[in-house]
């Protein structure tokens, strides 16, 4: 039985305007602040929060309404913002700690080529979120290592077909992948993987939760039923941010979200 969490990172403003999260709230990277359902933390100039695996779509929401709800408690005079990415003012970010700067903890790995990414440069003023999805219980923690990985990566590049190409048409953030967030970009993890391909857009309109998890279980289904990705034209449309593609043209799956 597969599992579905979620890691996903948030930018707060006040009067309207972007500010830093940083210090805001207990928990860090190698030291999350656990809550119910979950675990909240600062990432850089963003909260973060992640929410604990679950096994149907009423559990997921579940737990992300629950600890979006004890974050928003945690910072009352601040607002979540729904934009993926910001450009940071230079005298506001001559004003921040240097630490707050920094992007990223450890590189994404590539489905496609099986490369680490590189990790984005901290110096440009450019900063954005994602979406991570945790997709665990998909194969057997005794089985072969090499097995593991391909497989893995496998499921990861089935998420780009069945998740990710469709995110173009829910999320116009073209600005976020200049710093992260290409088709098949993931992390293996000792339960599973980290899809990291998602902005956060979909935690704001739970119709896109919802077809995000049904369609995130469609792919582990494929994964079972032994499909894998045969064509680029999942990944160059995401990369591409093309939501004029003829692949949606008449699709019924696009239809739903777009």
């Amino acid at each position: 039985m597969f599992t579905i969490g979620a890691d996903p990172e948030i930018f707060v403003s006040q009067k309207g305007k972007f500010v830093s999260a940083y210090n805001l709230v207990p928990g860090t990277k190698k030291d999350p602040f656990k809550v119910d359902k979950g675990a909240v933390q600062v990432d850089g100039l963003a909260l973060e929060f992640n929410i604990d695996p679950a096994h149907n779509y009423e559990e997921f929401q579940e737990n992300l309404d629950t600890v979006m709800r004890t974050l928003q408690e945690m910072v009352p005079e601040h607002t979540f913002m729904e934009e993926a990415s910001v450009y940071l003012d230079p005298q506001y970010r001559a004003s921040l700690p240097p630490e707050s700067l920094e992007i990223g903890c450890s590189p994404s790995l590539n489905a496609y080529t099986e490369d680490a990414d590189e990790t984005p440069d901290g110096g440009g003023d450019l900063r954005a979120v994602g979406g991570h999805l945790h997709i665990g219980g998909f194969f057997d923690p005794d089985e072969d290592a090499r097995v593991k990985w391909n497989r893995s990566l496998r499921l990861i590049r089935l998420m780009d077909k069945y998740v990710g190409v469709y995110s173009v048409l829910w999320d116009p953030d073209t600005n976020r992948r200049k710093i992260y967030g290409a088709a098949g970009s993931c992390r293996l993890k000792s339960f599973g993987v980290e899809y990291r391909t998602l902005s956060n857009r979909w935690l704001f309109d739970k119709k896109i939760t919802k077809f995000i998890y049904e369609q995130t279980a469609k792919a582990v289904e494929a994964l079972y039923r032994g499909e894998d990705v045969e064509s680029d034209v999942y990944k160059d449309i995401i990369n591409s941010s093309n939501r004029e593609h003829e692949f949606f043209k008449n699709n019924p799956v696009a239809a739903m979200v777009a």
